[in-house]
């Protein structure tokens, strides 16, 4: 795998070891239902999972001419692949009520990558709804332009996540969309392809490095 794509390359991944399976019988992330309704008169049942909203956010070091994205392990992608580290978007879940999105979206912009920056500097992209055949849970995707200065802290998640940061190279970002060999979300690829196509275009002529 190619190792251009980062200013500096990401770690080795760390091994998994000791996995094992349990009965899911009480959690504070979601809820297992079967919801029973008619369509068009005919009776239908369907299996679910009601799962919190997130945020997810798109950021541009101008410095550095690089996004700032984070690698961690999921577990639910281990069990189809047995890797599970993803290249993804910042991002968090929509789990504090008095809090609004922005106010979400800029605590976990601090936590999990050390940027310090305003609600102001965040700009809404789109929102989606995720895995709809089983949760159908929403993401709301923003883009915010940061900077050395805004950088006050190491970043990398709180209470026990391990989260990597990692700058991505903009002269490489698409051709790191395209590469399966990277396991990556797709928010990550819309929030690049929506960078060069619609919200900088003429960035996709700059000079690479």
């Amino acid at each position: 795998m190619s190792l251009e794509y980062f200013l500096t390359p990401p770690q080795a991944t760390p091994k998994i070891t000791d996995l094992r399976q349990g009965e899911c019988k009480d959690s504070r992330f979601i809820k297992p239902l079967r919801l029973h309704y008619k369509q068009d008169g005919e009776d239908k049942d369907w299996d679910i999972i009601h799962s919190h909203d997130s945020v997810s956010i798109m950021l541009y070091e101008r410095d550095l001419e690089a996004f700032v994205i984070v690698k961690q392990f999921r577990p639910a992608v281990y069990m189809r692949n047995h890797n599970g580290y993803i290249y993804e978007l910042c991002a968090g879940l929509v789990d504090k009520p008095k809090k609004s999105l922005e106010e979400i979206a800029i605590e976990e912009v601090f936590e999990e990558c050390g940027y310090e920056i305003p609600i102001s500097r965040l700009q809404f992209v789109n929102s989606f709804y995720n895995s709809v055949g089983i949760s159908g849970a929403r993401q709301t995707i923003y883009l915010a332009e940061v900077s050395k200065e805004d950088k006050h802290a190491l970043g990398g998640g709180i209470d026990g996540e391990k989260i990597e940061v990692l700058y991505l190279k903009a002269s490489k970002a698409l051709d790191f969309v395209r590469d399966e060999d990277y396991h990556k979300t797709p928010s990550l690829a819309f929030a690049i392809n929506y960078f060069f196509y619609q919200y900088r275009p003429q960035a996709k002529a700059s000079k690479k490095r």
